[in-house]
Formats: structure tokens, sequence, C-alpha cells
């Protein structure tokens, strides 16, 4: 089963009771979101990198506290980011500490992975984290429709809803998502 057979939640979860592969899966299923977050934050890809590691070592150190009854996994993991992002501002450094607590290499970013993390757009991150604060039925019913083009039937029989419902789901979201990021320009 792939990171998209699965909700964020269920990955999160598992991760907690099992471990690292898992979280190798959720990892690998937000790392360029988290990359875009804060290269759209900083501007800088090795800034992004380290914040990107910092944010997913203590995500790691944390999982067993993820509740999902509190929040989505999404929504988790931003927090963590905007937390990690917030206190390298006021310190005027990226902190390393749960990387080292892991036992993680020092993060080295070679020239092909800086221009990489670069060319993630600006436009890619709000998108993103607009997506992520949408309702989780919104968010699931877009991801499956416009992101992975599944169709309304086969997200309806999913979802456990009605084809109408969906398309309802969709439609808002994508409403709503335009209008968040028209008032970010």
């Amino acid at each position: 089963m792939t990171a998209g057979d699965r909700n964020d939640e269920d990955m999160l979860v598992a991760s907690a009771q099992s471990g690292a592969r898992e979280f190798a899966a959720f990892y690998r299923y937000f790392e360029r979101a988290m990359l875009g977050f804060f290269m759209n934050a900083t501007g800088r890809p090795d800034l992004a990198a380290d914040l990107t590691a910092e944010t997913f070592a203590r995500a790691l150190e944390s999982v067993t506290s993820f509740d999902p009854a509190r929040g989505r996994a999404d929504q988790w993991l931003f927090g963590i980011a905007r937390n990690v992002l917030g206190e390298s501002y006021r310190r005027g450094r990226v902190e390393a500490a749960a990387r080292e607590r892991l036992g993680l290499p020092k993060l080295i970013l070679d020239d092909h992975a800086a221009d990489a993390i670069a060319r993630l757009t600006a436009a890619e991150a709000p998108a993103t984290v607009a997506l992520a604060e949408l309702p989780q039925e919104q968010q699931r019913a877009i991801e499956a429709r416009v992101v992975h083009e599944r169709e309304y039937q086969e997200i309806a029989q999913e979802l456990e809803c009605s084809e109408a419902l969906v398309r309802q789901r969709v439609s808002r979201g994508l409403r709503a998502l335009r209008t968040r990021l028209a008032g970010e320009r």
C-alpha cells in the first residue's frame, strides 16, 4: 500500500505504532510541501532543507503524541513547521537539536539538490498550505479528483457518500482555494 492509498492520519498513526518504515512514507508524502513552504518563507534552498529536516525530526520524536481526534496530520505537521520557522527567526539560526538527539547525520546539500529546491515555485507553497487548511472532506475530495485524477463515482465509493456530495466538496473546496490564493497576491 502506498501513501496515495492511505490518508495522512493512517500513515502517522501507523508510524507511531510500527516505526521508521511508515514514517518514511509520511515523510515522502509531505517532503515537497515542506520544502516549498520553507523555500517560500526563506528564499534559500539551504535553509529550506535544514528547516525541513528539523521539522521532520521533531515530528518523528513526537509522533506518538499525534491524536487524530484533535486535528489532521497535515495540520499537525505544518504546526511543527511554523514553530521551527518561528524559533529559527528568533534565534537567527536553524536549530538541529532534534536531529542531533536522533543521531541523524549533518545535512550536506549538493548543487543538484539545492537547484531542485530552488525550483519550487513560490505559488506552490501557498497552494499547499491553503489546501491543508481546508476541511478534511474537501481536501480529500480535491486530492482524489484533481491531484490523482480519479472519477467521482470511485471517490464516492471510497468516501462512502454520494457522487453529488463529492462534486459539492470539490466545487466548494476549489472555490475556497481560489478565494484564499487570490487574497494572498
